[in-house]
């Protein structure tokens, strides 16, 4: 099979359960979402892969959040990358696709001088949650370990949910003959149960104290935790992004003792909410001497959307404070 043609299961997240042993999880596969997102920017090979990671993560992490929630997972960094942002959008209503969108700022010439570990240094991975209107927005924060993003990620979920969480993912370039390379991404997470933390007070076992999937299980849920991890280990990257094996069918080949149970499968397509109402408002705050500063020699203020590359040409007189219907209109 081309890698060019549309795999059934491809930008889809499935949802499971292990009933055997209180594990809940995703399966993700990733492929024309990331050929848009990519499309936006030309990144150097190093970014594409953390955007291509970071966006694999949202889609796994993103399905559980409820209708008309926002997902946004985002990466500070002193190091050469020195921020990836990605937001994953839920449906409106049951059956529509979720959406997602990520892009990333980074300093190219920091890039091309530094060795792999200087892309991510020190900083922070935060999980910000808006649940709309009239909510007040979750956001949890953890340091970046300096490691993997999935690892990161891992992190947080020990340290600021105390949820036991592990991903396996796998994402590269491929291509078949008379084909341009393109990138594929496919990843499971599992996750425990939520339950009560016989470490949950005190320091855990990870770098600088902090707590990881281990510290929060014991007894019986520590031995199932540890063999679905085991079972975990043996997925193979083809199994993750190949043509061959449906999410379904990897489950049964890893999982089949554990029971495993799938749920509807959602499909993930990209999505940007930039409109030139947005940027209006975004610039509502604004003096008259601020938008002067932001106005061009051409005599317009513009401004681009970093997710999806829009571009938006706007008259000076109309916007900041002192605009009619602006913020400030009638102080």
């Amino acid at each position: 099979m081309s890698l060019g043609q549309r795999i059934a299961w491809d930008d889809t997240v499935l949802p499971f359960q292990l009933d055997h042993a209180d594990i809940r999880g995703r399966v993700a596969r990733l492929d024309g979402v990331l050929d848009v997102i990519l499309a936006q920017h030309d990144y150097p090979a190093p970014v594409e892969a953390l955007v291509v990671e970071m966006a694999l993560l949202t889609a796994l992490v993103g399905q559980t959040v409820k209708l008309r929630w926002k997902l946004s997972l985002q990466v500070q960094s002193k190091g050469a990358v020195r921020m990836i942002a990605t937001d994953y959008f839920a449906p409106e209503t049951a059956g529509e696709p979720a959406r997602i969108r990520a892009y990333a700022a980074f300093d190219a010439d920091r890039l091309r001088q530094e060795p792999p570990s200087g892309r991510l240094g020190e900083g922070y991975f935060a999980v910000l949650i808006d649940q709309g209107p009239g909510m007040t927005p979750y956001q949890g924060i953890t340091p970046l370990t300096g490691e993997a993003l999935h690892r990161c990620a891992e992190a947080y979920f020990a340290q600021s949910e105390q949820l036991p969480t592990r991903f396996a993912l796998s994402f590269g370039k491929s291509a078949m003959p008379g084909e341009a390379p393109r990138w594929r991404a496919g990843g499971v997470m599992l996750q425990h149960m939520p339950k009560a933390s016989p470490h949950a007070s005190g320091g855990g076992s990870g770098a600088g104290g902090l707590l990881v999937a281990g510290d929060l299980v014991a007894g019986r849920d520590a031995e199932n935790w540890q063999r679905a991890n085991l079972l975990l280990d043996t997925v193979e990257d083809l199994e993750l992004i190949g043509p061959s094996v449906s999410p379904a069918d990897l489950l049964v080949r890893l999982f089949h003792e554990e029971g495993p149970r799938v749920f509807d499968m959602q499909p993930v397509r990209f999505g940007c909410t930039c409109s030139e109402a947005r940027v209006r408002n975004s610039l509502s705050i604004y003096s008259a001497r601020d938008i002067a500063s932001m106005t061009t020699e051409e005599g317009t203020v513009t401004a681009d959307c970093q997710f999806c590359g829009a571009h938006y040409v706007l008259d000076p007189a109309t916007l900041g404070l002192d605009a009619p219907g602006g913020s400030g209109a009638g102080v």
